[in-house]
């Protein structure tokens, strides 16, 4: 055990989406004139959110739930109408949409005024995806290949991507849609950030004998994350908080990956980097 080494992968943690939001609600808290609220989770990381509740900062379902005050669109986006009843019904909304969320519905407006049949590879109900949904009325949703056999296929098709998808899944779709299709048109709206910690853990994981995925398990992005890992090490575990490590997981374990969600501000992984070494002793 004392032998065992501890590494975070390159690229891990916070994303500019998730630090630019943070820093818009604590702005918020400082200068507001009023209660400040956020439509639904300002992010998917339970335990900043709760932090950001015992702040002041409730969480609000529905945007005409507490009318008044300052309200911050969450960064996974908002469909349009719930934007323009936040704005009838408070006295400041604050859009910390992700600019790369945005991104993907701005594309999917353009394919659905071009008369493209539109498909939106993501996770069903996923806030960010039911937004990007909104954005291109009649549009699917499609999360596997298998998806594909429930749609009839239109002779121009474009695709969309939520934003925390990996290329692998866009290739394998893109892939299958050939042929089916007389055009097909792909604006590729994954997140860079994205790209980046997933390549990163894969490259750490094949190297490590444990991996500790950091973040919300209501985070997509950390999901993915964690499902990269265990590709290649089989021993990954998930966890949101230090409390949650077991120091069985650490026994005959050269070395231990850690890597953290697009929604996990440094702070925590510090946290979980430390509980660690102190049970491996490094």
């Amino acid at each position: 055990m004392s032998r065992t080494k501890v590494l975070v992968a390159q690229e891990a943690g916070a994303c500019y989406g998730v630090n630019r939001a943070l820093d818009m609600v604590r702005a918020a808290l400082r200068d507001a004139d009023g209660p400040v609220h956020t439509l639904g989770p300002l992010i998917h990381n339970p335990s900043v959110v709760q932090e950001l509740e015992r702040e002041g900062v409730d969480v609000v379902q529905h945007a005409e739930e507490r009318p008044g005050g300052t309200l911050l669109l969450r960064t996974h986006g908002v469909t349009p109408d719930e934007e323009e009843l936040a704005r009838r019904s408070h006295n400041l909304v604050l859009d910390a949409t992700c600019p790369f969320v945005v991104r993907a519905h701005r594309a999917a407006e353009q394919l659905t005024r071009e008369g493209y049949q539109v498909i939106v590879l993501g996770e069903p109900g996923h806030p960010e995806v039911e937004g990007t949904l909104a954005h291109a009325p009649g549009a699917r949703t499609v999360s596997s290949l298998d998806d594909l056999g429930r749609l009839v296929m239109g002779r121009r098709v474009g695709v969309v991507v939520q934003t925390t998808q990996s290329r692998a899944r866009l290739r394998r779709l893109a892939a299958e849609l050939i042929g089916r299709c007389e055009e097909l048109r792909i604006i590729d709206t994954i997140c860079e950030a994205t790209t980046l910690r997933q390549s990163a853990a894969a490259s750490l994981a094949e190297r490590s004998d444990v991996m500790i995925v950091i973040g919300g398990r209501n985070s997509a992005n950390t999901t993915r994350l964690a499902e990269i890992c265990r590709e290649s090490c089989g021993r990954t575990h998930h966890i949101e908080l230090p409390v949650e490590l077991d120091p069985s997981w650490f026994e005959g374990a050269p070395v231990v990956g850690v890597t953290a969600g697009a929604s996990t501000p440094q702070q925590q992984i510090d946290e979980v980097v430390l509980a660690i070494r102190e049970m491996v002793g490094e």
